[in-house]
């Protein structure tokens, strides 16, 4: 499962690099709320790198998403008709936090399930 993780992780990273650098007029982006894309594209990112790479801390994780959404601004900057946008930065890790919240939910979610069900050895 953890291979699935990665190679979807990788799709979306590579599809979010491209959406967010092409000059390209993608009508189905461009009608939605860019915000909404942000939050949601970093939300999916966070959930993938979480079930794909295990030895990245909680920070290390929060680090590297962001350098990525900087690098994703950092870029647009320099794109005719993008621009630099702290808002678009602060959506995407609206979306990381609201992902590490609901994994962590889960988590202590299939935790009590599985303890209720008496699997874990004492």
């Amino acid at each position: 499962m953890t291979k699935i993780f990665q190679i979807l992780f990788f799709i979306c990273l590579v599809a979010i690099e491209y959406l967010a650098t092409t000059s390209s007029s993608i009508p189905v982006i461009e009608h939605t709320w860019d915000k909404a894309n942000h939050f949601i594209a970093f939300f999916v990112l966070y959930i993938l790198f979480s079930g794909g790479f295990n030895i990245f801390t909680l920070l290390g994780k929060v680090s590297l998403l962001f350098l990525f959404a900087f690098q994703i601004e950092f870029i647009q900057y320099f794109i005719p008709n993008r621009n630099f946008s702290l808002w678009d930065i602060f959506a995407d890790c609206v979306g990381i936090v609201l992902a590490i919240v609901v994994l962590s939910l889960y988590t202590q979610y299939i935790k009590k399930k599985v303890t209720y069900l008496g699997f874990i050895e004492r």
